[in-house]
């Protein structure tokens, strides 16, 4: 990595939403950004592809959902195959970082902000996604 990381993008792959998260340019500090609707898959994938040419980030990061054992299951399979995608179309690496407990760590942390349930669904995702990206940055510039 040189002096100055650039931005990093991160990504909560669900089956219904897609959290993305941003960090700043020195990939010290992880933001909730947006969440992307999943049914419709190459709209999905098209907004991925906005967001890359919007921030130009160094790095995509999605996070990997291992089964809490460390397996890698169907939600494994399926995680690959969209990243088999986005890198056949986007001129960013991408990498994947693990998951596990992301989304009750969000929940958790949108509890001790006291973000009332019907706002929830979407924050979650978002919270997510920088939760995987701040775990990412954490580990690899520790």
């Amino acid at each position: 990595m040189s002096d100055r990381p650039g931005r990093a993008i991160g990504l909560d792959l669900g089956t219904d939403r897609i959290g993305v998260a941003l960090s700043d340019d020195e990939q010290a500090v992880a933001t909730p950004l947006e969440v992307i609707p999943a049914a419709d898959r190459a709209a999905a994938d098209r907004r991925i592809a906005e967001l890359v040419a919007e921030w130009e980030p160094s790095v995509l990061v999605v996070g990997l959902p291992l089964q809490l054992d460390g397996q890698e299951g169907s939600a494994v399979k399926r995680t690959k195959a969209v990243i088999k995608r986005l890198a056949a179309t986007l001129s960013v690496p991408i990498v994947t970082y693990d998951e596990r407990l992301t989304t009750v760590t969000a929940h958790r942390l949108l509890d001790e902000q006291n973000v009332p349930g019907r706002n929830r669904k979407d924050m979650v995702d978002m919270v997510a996604a920088q939760v995987i990206l701040q775990g990412w940055m954490d580990k690899e510039h520790s």
